[in-house]
């Protein structure tokens, strides 16, 4: 068969047409789409309450002032110093780090730097859930560390001083006659304490929107520190995890239960409910208005100061001696007795 010129043509110009059609399917696939963007850091408004509320009962009871005129006072402010259920105010303390830690640029960015990758967010996130001193290998944690150290350090100093200045007050005011009249009603002034110290506590809500507008960095917080190096108390290690949690993306209400989880810390819950046993034995025992004084200022105040920096700095405030902490009866003596003190069994 002899092929015409033409239908030559049309064979050649079908090849080409074939050709192209080929060479195109074999190009490069279209890349695929980017993949979706890191959520934003978020933190449960849970947490940020409990960090409210932490901050309201450090307010007020560092604001406790000394100078007591008569009996009602004192247990006015009896009230504020025993107005704290110490699982509470310990997870709002740590909270409240966490809060501090997301202050520091170079720790979020650092704990950002896994979340381009959904498996690695994912995969970092339950390391620590699964042990919060992962968050230690995270860069940015020293300079962090040192922010939750001094914003709970110095809150936690500030009341221990104020338990100080109100402790030396029940001997100043027995120059009052007031203050050596017995306390009305002892034993529904113990039950009131109680009572307050299984309550919860809610923040201010001017106090809970500045908290939420700094944990995401909207308004941050006029903290300043210098970097910490490691070791680190549980209470700032668990701050650390928390605020790496909400940086990842997983600090929201669907993953309140593991923040939880991390907040617990039973050694410094122990601690806090060893002052609340103390306050309580000690008001069993106290009589007049001075003992009251005494009893606030060493036990709902300077114990529950020295806790609290304990969890921050891992070590008693600087003016703190070495001798454990008594368990009520060691009231002030009247001012008109000889010196003397009165002890029993040690805390452990």
């Amino acid at each position: 068969m002899t092929l015409t010129p033409k239908f030559r043509a049309a064979i050649a110009g079908a090849a080409v047409a074939l050709s192209a059609l080929l060479a195109g399917c074999a190009s490069e696939p279209p890349p695929p789409p980017p993949p979706p963007p890191p959520p934003p850091v978020s933190l449960a408004p849970q947490l940020i309450e409990q960090a409210s509320a932490y901050r309201l009962y450090m307010q007020r009871a560092s604001a406790i002032a000394p100078a007591f005129a008569d009996g009602l006072q004192v247990q006015e402010a009896l009230k504020t110093g025993s107005a704290y259920e110490p699982q509470q105010l310990l997870r709002g303390a740590m909270a409240y780090g966490a809060i501090a830690a997301l202050q520091d640029q170079a720790f979020v960015a650092g704990v950002r730097s896994y979340t381009t990758d959904t498996q690695r967010r994912t995969q970092v996130a339950y390391e620590i859930m699964k042990d919060p001193t992962y968050v230690l290998s995270i860069p940015g944690a020293n300079s962090a560390a040192g922010l939750v150290v001094t914003a709970l350090g110095g809150e936690a100093r500030q009341l221990y001083a104020t338990g100080k200045a109100v402790k030396q007050a029940a001997y100043d005011v027995q120059r009052s006659a007031w203050s050596k009249a017995d306390v009305p009603n002892r034993d529904l002034r113990l039950a009131q304490m109680k009572n307050l110290s299984i309550t919860p506590l809610a923040g201010e809500a001017a106090e809970t929107l500045r908290l939420q507008q700094a944990a995401v960095g909207a308004a941050p917080l006029a903290l300043t520190a210098e970097p910490v190096s490691p070791p680190y108390t549980s209470v700032v290690v668990r701050s650390l995890a928390v605020a790496a949690l909400a940086a990842l993306g997983f600090g929201t209400e669907e993953y309140l239960g593991h923040a939880n989880a991390i907040l617990a810390d039973p050694r410094a819950s122990s601690c806090l409910s060893m002052s609340k046993l103390n306050l309580y034995q000690c008001l069993a025992v106290s009589k007049p208005h001075y003992e009251d004084v005494f009893c606030l200022g060493q036990h709902a105040l300077i114990d529950t100061g020295r806790c609290l920096v304990r969890g921050a700095s891992g070590a008693d405030p600087v003016d703190v001696t070495t001798q454990p902490l008594k368990i009520a009866g060691q009231l002030p003596v009247p001012v008109a007795s000889p010196p003397a003190a009165a002890a029993t069994s040690a805390a452990p």
